[in-house]
């Protein structure tokens, strides 16, 4: 597993996104209280950033601001249509209060 140092924790609102890009991919790296998910920043309907849509962080998901479909941020499987393909998630730890994002073949293509 490779990882990549994102951010500094403190960097990151509370209750946003925030698009970062990692060996040219996308990124949304949301912060909800402590906890810090990252999801593919490309909507799998129309290929809009999702960082720039509205969170909804009791129902950990992230809204596509053009179609208004909404993705898990634990899993990345739409939740509303009109998408119906999920966006990649990945694996988050934060270490020495630096966010580090980790790529995983078995839940990102990148």
């Amino acid at each position: 597993m490779m990882f990549h140092d994102v951010c500094a924790l403190s960097d990151l609102v509370v209750g946003s996104a925030t698009r970062y890009v990692i060996d040219g991919q996308g990124i949304a790296v949301v912060r909800i209280g402590d906890e810090v998910y990252a999801i593919g920043d490309r909507c799998s309907h129309a290929n809009f950033s999702l960082s720039e849509g509205e969170l909804n962080c009791g129902e950990k998901t992230l809204e596509c601001w053009r179609h208004g479909s909404e993705f898990s941020l634990e899993t990345g499987k739409p939740v509303s249509l009109p998408a119906t393909k999920a966006v990649p998630v990945y694996n988050v730890v934060i270490k020495d209060g630096r966010v580090k994002v980790y790529r995983s073949s078995a839940r990102s293509t990148w």
